[in-house]
């Protein structure tokens, strides 16, 4: 793939885009990298005619931002979350060795991040948990951390005129090949559920050959008639999938924020969320939503049973859901808290 985007063919010998080539073949992910350094030579490139005063990097800690430095440019980076934690994640779940060891091979720019994210200026974490995180698996001095929680547009993310909620449905959505998702304990609370709770489950996530994992434990708990699965959603339909659902789960053994309960919260759905990550800070503790612990899907069962049968606890939760965005994640004070970071590199 890398090779036919190439106009010139012999451009593929240049070390990063063989790099790239030979890096994907053998199963690492060397994107991250290889972006980070055209990102670098494209700089150096517009620094000849324009002035730049900081660059913000979005989780790439490729050793290309190191080279801007040289140039003399402060480098901002936004880390969502160190990614050793999707790496446990896949590990804890794979079932075979060679599965394992696909794993560790994939994951192996981790070192790179290691060594990039403590020696930017700035670092900016989306969440209390994850800045945390961040001082702790990549060792970021505490002093260049700062927080700044991401934001949900609410005049998007709201209720719609018109739109009933579904009986007994209930709503996921996110990427269920990334098991941090815990769509495995999702779909094993859906089968404690079958035979005595009547409740269907909305997947929104790709179809087809990206989307394997899920669609296999669905076969294998026998849920084909309780599961379906959407395929990709525009904006518009994600926000009509929300209002129409009576609940909406996050069953995520780790969230460096997670923007599907937010934005299910700002449409005044309820949600059933795990204490895992930073889902606890967008979900709190004035009875926006319900936590559960995390790889539990005995607690998560009796958490959707329990809500399903309480209609009056619904509206309540969904209110006060809408009310907790609205006051705490919008995207103006995430820009006021950006500008103030840029305005301490400069």
């Amino acid at each position: 793939q890398a090779l036919s985007s190439l106009k010139n063919p012999f451009r593929i010998f240049d070390p990063v885009n063989f790099y790239e080539v030979v890096a994907t073949h053998i199963g690492m992910f060397p994107e991250i990298f290889t972006f980070s350094m055209r990102a670098y030579f494209k700089l150096k490139e517009i620094m000849r005619t324009e002035r730049i005063d900081v660059v913000h990097d979005n989780q790439t800690l490729g050793y290309g931002l190191l080279l801007m430095k040289t140039l003399g440019v402060p480098v901002v980076a936004t880390i969502h979350h160190p990614i050793p934690i999707d790496m446990k994640a896949d590990l804890a779940q794979a079932r075979k060795f060679s599965s394992k060891f696909r794993r560790i091979i994939f994951y192996s720019f981790i070192i790179m991040q290691h060594i990039v994210s403590k020696r930017m200026d700035r670092v900016v974490a989306v969440s209390d948990i994850s800045a945390e995180d961040a001082v702790r698996i990549f060792h970021v001095p505490k002093s260049k951390v700062r927080v700044v929680h991401n934001g949900i547009d609410i005049e998007v993310f709201k209720k719609v005129d018109g739109v009933q909620k579904v009986p007994h449905n209930i709503l996921m959505v996110g990427n269920t090949e990334d098991r941090k998702k815990g769509v495995i304990y999702l779909l094993q609370a859906m089968r404690i559920l079958k035979n005595d709770t009547d409740v269907k489950l909305t997947i929104v996530d790709r179809k087809g050959d990206h989307t394997k994992y899920a669609p296999k434990l669905v076969h294998e708990y026998g849920l084909e008639d309780r599961v379906t699965f959407t395929g990709r959603l525009t904006t518009e339909e994600l926000v009509r999938h929300y209002c129409a659902a009576e609940i909406a789960v996050t069953a995520s053994i780790y969230e460096g924020f997670g923007l599907p309960c937010a934005e299910a919260m700002s449409c005044g759905t309820p949600v059933i969320a795990t204490r895992a990550g930073a889902l606890p800070e967008v979900v709190g503790d004035d009875d926006a939503g319900v936590l559960v612990p995390p790889e539990d899907p005995v607690a998560l069962a009796n958490a959707i049973k329990r809500l399903l049968a309480d209609r009056a606890l619904r509206q309540k939760m969904g209110q006060m859901a809408r009310k907790r965005i609205e006051q705490r994640f919008s995207w103006e004070d995430a820009a006021r808290r950006t500008l103030k970071i840029y305005e301490e590199v400069v």
